[in-house]
């Protein structure tokens, strides 16, 4: 069995204490990054908010005009329900209410409010961070493997959801939607976060027996799917069995889907978080031919040996 090269027993599955605290620098720096860029418009918009002398003043600064909305605490994604008028009497709200009580500190005031509020955007944006990295690390160490098999690579650039040829360029897997290859004469594609209309849900790792132009007609076809996976690439340990859990429903909903029609594609799960009670469930189904594979993407040796495993399907 294919998952006996890497994983010895659910003791080998478990992720360790040095790994989570690990996994958590690197999302807290990944947080910081994401941050930058709303920490650098607060900076301008703290220099060009100086000109103005007291807070009405800022109204005749017309390119801050949205920051003044942010501000006031109406989100980008509020702002397209608004008509003038009701920006108007936001930013008014804002001046009447917080900055002119500041008195000369206004300046001050209107950028920690503006943080405030692109805060709340910045949270949105964490809440998906722990999956993106999983993600992107997976997507790395298999575009790694390829490489090392000297196999052509091709991926489905998120941007203009066009298939480009690649050179392994780095942080290359930030831009990928899919990843096509060939291994003697088998075509291989896999599609990220893809509806599946066979389970009528999303599933987050779909490999096809197809090039990438047949996609779309054979993501209608039981049997192009070679493989279909669930990714969790939360650290946080205490939410690793609810995590688990989702992952285990999707993933017997895809084989009782596929299993109504006579077909049985392989599944499997990679997950970042893995204590022992789930660790014992997961090893236990691959032992029973359940699930067909597993690895803990913070286990080199089991990723590698995972992606070889999905390579050579």
């Amino acid at each position: 069995m294919s998952y006996q090269q890497h994983i010895e027993s659910y003791e080998s599955l478990i992720t360790p204490r040095h790994k989570i605290r690990s996994g958590f620098i690197e999302l807290a720096l990944e947080k910081n990054k994401q941050a930058t860029p709303f920490i650098e418009e607060a900076k301008a918009l703290r220099v060009i908010a100086k000109q103005a002398k007291n807070p009405r003043e800022l109204l005749n600064i017309e390119h801050i005009k949205s920051s003044l909305l942010t501000a006031s605490g109406i989100s980008n994604k509020a702002n397209q329900y608004f008509e003038e008028e009701d920006k108007q009497e936001a930013i008014l709200g804002l001046i009447e209410n917080f900055l002119e009580p500041s008195g000369e500190d206004f300046v001050d005031e209107l950028v920690y409010r503006f943080l405030l509020t692109r805060g709340d955007s910045l949270g949105g944006i964490m809440r998906n961070l722990g999956g993106k990295l999983g993600e992107w690390k997976l997507t790395r160490i298999l575009i790694s493997t390829l490489s090392i098999y000297g196999q052509e690579l091709k991926y489905l650039d998120r941007h203009s959801n066009k298939w480009l040829q690649t050179d392994n360029e780095p942080e290359l897997e930030k831009e990928v939607k899919g990843l096509h290859w060939k291994l003697q004469d088998e075509e291989r594609t896999l599609i990220y976060n893809l509806k599946v209309p066979i389970v009528r849900k999303n599933v987050d790792l779909n490999l096809f027996d197809c090039t990438p132009d047949e996609i779309t007609l054979s993501k209608k076809n039981p049997e192009k799917y070679i493989a279909l996976g669930e990714l969790k690439g939360g650290i946080d340990p205490a939410g690793a069995d609810e995590h688990w859990k989702t992952a285990n429903s999707a993933l017997q909903r895809i084989r009782e889907s596929f299993s109504s029609r006579n077909y049985h594609p392989h599944t499997f799960f990679v997950g970042a978080a893995i204590e022992k009670s789930m660790a014992q469930e997961i090893y236990q189904q691959l032992e029973n031919n359940v699930l067909s594979n597993c690895a803990n993407l913070t286990a080199e040796n089991q990723m590698v040996a995972l992606c070889r495993w999905l390579i050579d399907l």
